[in-house]
C-alpha cells in the first residue's frame, strides 16, 4: 500500500504534523504501507515564514512550493491513496486537490486538527492572510474518500459533507517520547508551573495573568513559559525557555504543573488538547480550562483541574502548589488517561484503518 503525504511544513518540524501522523510512519511501515511525504514548504523557508521580513524569500519560497506541488500530481497516480494534512497550498482555492479528486481520480485521506474553516493568521503573515481561502476546507471534504479529524466538533462540521468521518485523535508516543524514563530526572528548588506552545498561542495565556499575579502574593514558583518566542508580560515568577524539539521533553518535566488555559469560541472548541496530553504523558498534574475536547480528556478532580474564572484558577493552583502528593495522585492518573486514550499505541488501529478501501 503506497500512500502520498502531502503537508505544509518539513517532516519533523511542526507539532500538528509530528503528532497527526509522523509518528505513525515507521510502525505502519512495517505492516505493508509505504508512506512518501511531500512538504510544501522547504526547511529553509519554514525557519524564516514566522519572522517579520523576509518577503521576497518568503515569496520565492511559495512559488517553489506550487511547483513542488505541480510535480505531485505527475506521480500521484503511483500511490494508492493520498494523505492530505490540512491543505495542499496555503493559499487559493482547491485546485490540487481537485484536480488529484477528480481528474487523477486519487483516494483523498483529508486531515486536519483545528477549526481551519476559521480565519486565525498570524501578525507576519498578513499578505498570505489575504490570499487564503478558507472555504476550500469544505470542497476537499466533499472530494475526500475518508476524513480524519482530531476530535468530535471538527468531526461534526466534517460529517456535514462527508459520510465517511474518523475520529482520529492526536495521540502522543508514551514510549519512545513522552516517558519519563528515558530521560534523567531533574531537582529544582522552587515548584514550576509552566506553560508550552507557539507565538500564535501566546494570547491564551493573558487571562491568565491576574491569577498568577496574585499567586505571587502568597507563594514562591517559577511560572515557566516554553516558547519559540518570549512573551513580553510584567511578572515576577515568569521565566522564558525557548523551545527546541532537543530539549522538549527534558523541559516539559521540570514543570510540576502544567496549564492550559483557552477562550470559549470557535477556534478553540476546535483545538486537539494537545498541551493537555503532553504534560498528562509526563505525568505532570494538568489545569485546564474547559473548552472543547479539554472536558473529554480531563475529569475535574480525578486527573486533572478545570477552571473558568480567575478565583477558580487560583484555588487549583494553590492546592497544587501546597500538597505534593496531590500533584502526584493527579499526575498517575493523567498518565494513565493518556496510555488508555490518547497514545500511539491505542490508536494505532484507528490510524492504519484510514488507508482501508
Amino acid at each position: 500500500m503506497r500512500v502520498l503525504i502531502l503537508c505544509p511544513y518539513p517532516a519533523g518540524e511542526a507539532p500538528s504534523q509530528r503528532f497527526r501522523f509522523e509518528q505513525y510512519l515507521e510502525r505502519s511501515s512495517s505492516a505493508s504501507f509505504t508512506f512518501t511525504i511531500s512538504p510544501f514548504w522547504s526547511l529553509r523557508a519554514w525557519q524564516r515564514l514566522y519572522k517579520e521580513g523576509n518577503t521576497w524569500t518568503k515569496s520565492m519560497a511559495l512559488l517553489t512550493g506550487l511547483l513542488r506541488r505541480t510535480a505531485d500530481l505527475f506521480r500521484a497516480p503511483a500511490f494508492d491513496f493520498v494523505l492530505i494534512h490540512r491543505e495542499a497550498a496555503p493559499i487559493g482555492p482547491p485546485v490540487f486537490e481537485w484536480i488529484l479528486a477528480h481528474v487523477l481520480r486519487r483516494k483523498i485521506i483529508y486531515d486536519f486538527d483545528d477549526a481551519i474553516w476559521i480565519p486565525n493568521t498570524s501578525a507576519e503573515n498578513r499578505l498570505a492572510a489575504s490570499l487564503k481561502w478558507h472555504d476550500k476546507v469544505a470542497s476537499i471534504c466533499r472530494w475526500s474518500y475518508r476524513i480524519s479529524a482530531g476530535n468530535a466538533y471538527l468531526c461534526r462540521y466534517a460529517s456535514t459533507y462527508n459520510s465517511n468521518v474518523v475520529l482520529n485523535p492526536t495521540t502522543i508516543d508514551t514510549e519512545l517520547l513522552h516517558n519519563r524514563l528515558l530521560y534523567p530526572e531533574q531537582a529544582h528548588e522552587l515548584p514550576v508551573i509552566g506553560w508550552t506552545g507557539t507565538h500564535s498561542t501566546l494570547v491564551y495565556l493573558e487571562p491568565l495573568l491576574p491569577a498568577l499575579r496574585e499567586l505571587e502574593k502568597t507563594h514562591t514558583f517559577r511560572f515557566v513559559v516554553i516558547c519559540n518566542h518570549a512573551p513580553a508580560w510584567h511578572l515576577n515568577s515568569l521565566e522564558f525557555r525557548r523551545w527546541s524539539k532537543d530539549t522538549e521533553i527534558p523541559d516539559l518535566m521540570q514543570l510540576d504543573i502544567g496549564v492550559m488555559p483557552l477562550v470559549q469560541d470557535m477556534w478553540a472548541e476546535g483545538k486537539c488538547g494537545f498541551k493537555a496530553l503532553q504534560y498528562m504523558a509526563l505525568g505532570i498534574p494538568s489545569v485546564l480550562s474547559p473548552v472543547g475536547v479539554n472536558k473529554e480528556i480531563v475529569e475535574h478532580g480525578r486527573n486533572g483541574f478545570l477552571c473558568s474564572t480567575t478565583e477558580e484558577w487560583l484555588t487549583c493552583l494553590r492546592m497544587l502548589l501546597d500538597n505534593a502528593p496531590l500533584r502526584q495522585q493527579l499526575g498517575k492518573a493523567g498518565q494513565e488517561t493518556v496510555r488508555t486514550r490518547y497514545s500511539v499505541r491505542s490508536n494505532e488501529a484507528t490510524f492504519s484503518g484510514l488507508f482501508r478501501k
